[in-house]
């Protein structure tokens, strides 16, 4: 761990802000030997993190549940387990707002008002939208507030109540799965499979910097493509790279990619 090391992650002063604040708060909590934990962050911002505070006993990243994808950096000290993650005292809570089942507000919709409530993007997780219900997930010093206040989502009226985050209930992803065969396995090749367009243009999406890999920009096509990695394109969407198998006869990569839908 070195603060110096953010001059070299950050590319813009933004992300030096953001790592500034987030170095000052958990090392704070590590020198006092006291729970730490930042806002959420977005998987980019997350991958800068693990740059920064490599990967130390006691840190943790947690959004709620396993796989969500807007993460809180949680420091707890040896005398807590992880077991304290869940716990009451979790600094991630998950609100459910119910309503009227002939509504249909959507995620957006969802996201449009929680931020029309006078709150930061940085203080909501993953909004999980279900029949009936929405299950979302915020730090615990936005939630008193969000509670009072919080009634609707466009013309939908809502009910709001704090639950276990072990009770959240989240919706299966919908996904495409592809099988194909590729020459290589260069971002611009997996982005022209799982999005079915040509390579040419997925190169210049990537060029143009418009892909992520787990979260970070990539800008090079030629860059390889590891089994598991998660893929963003900015207007296609995301996908992963499931399962790299072996080769075929004529000496292509067997490949699974599930997109997103």
């Amino acid at each position: 761990m070195d603060r110096s090391n953010i001059e070299k992650i950050a590319q813009n002063s933004e992300d030096k802000v953001l790592l500034a604040k987030l170095w000052d708060k958990i090392t704070a909590g590590m020198r006092k030997n006291i729970p730490a934990n930042t806002c959420f962050l977005s998987p980019r911002e997350q991958e800068m993190a693990r740059y920064l505070f490599g990967c130390p006993e006691g840190l943790h990243f947690f959004g709620g549940y396993e796989e969500s994808e807007r993460k809180m950096l949680i420091y707890l000290p040896d005398y807590l387990d992880d077991a304290a993650l869940l716990g009451e005292d979790s600094p991630c809570i998950c609100l459910r707002a119910t309503f009227y089942q002939g509504d249909s507000p959507s995620h957006r919709d969802f996201l449009g008002a929680l931020m029309g409530s006078g709150i930061g993007r940085e203080t909501v997780g993953d909004i999980c939208v279900g029949e009936g219900r929405c299950d979302f997930f915020v730090t615990s010093e936005i939630a008193p507030y969000l509670l009072q206040n919080f009634i609707s989502a466009g013309r939908t009226k809502l009910h709001l109540e704090q639950i276990p985050l072990s009770d959240a209930s989240i919706p299966e992803p919908e996904v495409k799965e592809i099988k194909d065969t590729l020459a290589s396995l260069r971002l611009d090749s997996v982005i022209s499979s799982g999005f079915r367009i040509g390579r040419s243009l997925a190169a210049q999406y990537v060029a143009t910097g418009k892909a992520a890999m787990d979260g970070l920009p990539c800008e090079k096509p030629d860059k390889p493509v590891g089994e598991g990695v998660k893929i963003s394109v900015r207007g296609l969407g995301k996908m992963q790279l499931v399962k790299v198998g072996g080769k075929t006869k004529k000496d292509r990569i067997s490949v699974v990619i599930h997109r997103y839908v």
